[in-house]
């Protein structure tokens, strides 16, 4: 016994020394969201027209990759990377409130699905300097697609939501689109 004591006070000191260091360097704590100036959640929706212009002199979509084979319909293993107008109407001429800022991948062998990873920047309005970002699947050729909203920054910082997109017009000979968003947000 008198050989364990020594050793349970050394035990015991440890314990205490790592429990007083944890607190002084913790990792993380829990705030409340007024304390970063957070008031109430809000719900927003906005609506736009993406414009990929990959055809002309000056495209806003350029690849940077070319699939490895010709073999596949959907282009499979192509990358481009993007810097697209957005507008408030299909009109390239309208009024320019942002652009989508990323790139978009053929991620499938047997359809037409693309990995999507770019920005919403919004240059005008409530919503200028600030940004929305989409991570997601993209199945071109349907319909209407759905994509996850997995952030943002400025006016949006904490945003979830989604971004429901449809082709409004498709030219096949120059493979420029023009894609009407609706997103749905949550945000402070």
């Amino acid at each position: 016994m008198a050989k364990t004591l020594p050793f349970l006070y050394f035990l015991f000191t440890i314990a205490l020394f790592s429990l007083a260091t944890a607190k002084s360097s913790r990792l993380s704590r829990i705030l409340s969201p007024a304390t970063l100036g957070l008031k109430k959640e809000k719900l927003s929706h906005l609506h736009f027209y993406f414009h990929d212009i990959v055809s002309g002199r000056n495209p806003s979509a350029v690849k940077i990759v070319e699939p490895q084979s010709n073999t596949s319909d959907t282009m499979f293993g192509l990358v481009a990377m993007i810097d697209d107008p957005l507008t408030v109407s299909p009109n390239l001429s309208s009024k320019l409130v942002g652009r989508a800022q990323g790139m978009y991948a053929s991620a499938s062998q047997s359809e037409d699905g693309l990995l999507m990873v770019l920005n919403f920047a919004f240059m005008d309005g409530k919503f200028n300097g600030s940004a929305l970002s989409v991570l997601g699947r993209n199945l071109a050729l349907a319909p209407v697609r759905e994509m996850p909203i997995v952030g943002g920054s400025g006016v949006f910082r904490f945003a979830r939501g989604y971004a429901q997109a449809r082709t409004h017009t498709y030219n096949p000979k120059t493979g420029d689109a023009v894609v009407e968003y609706n997103i749905y947000v949550f945000h402070y």
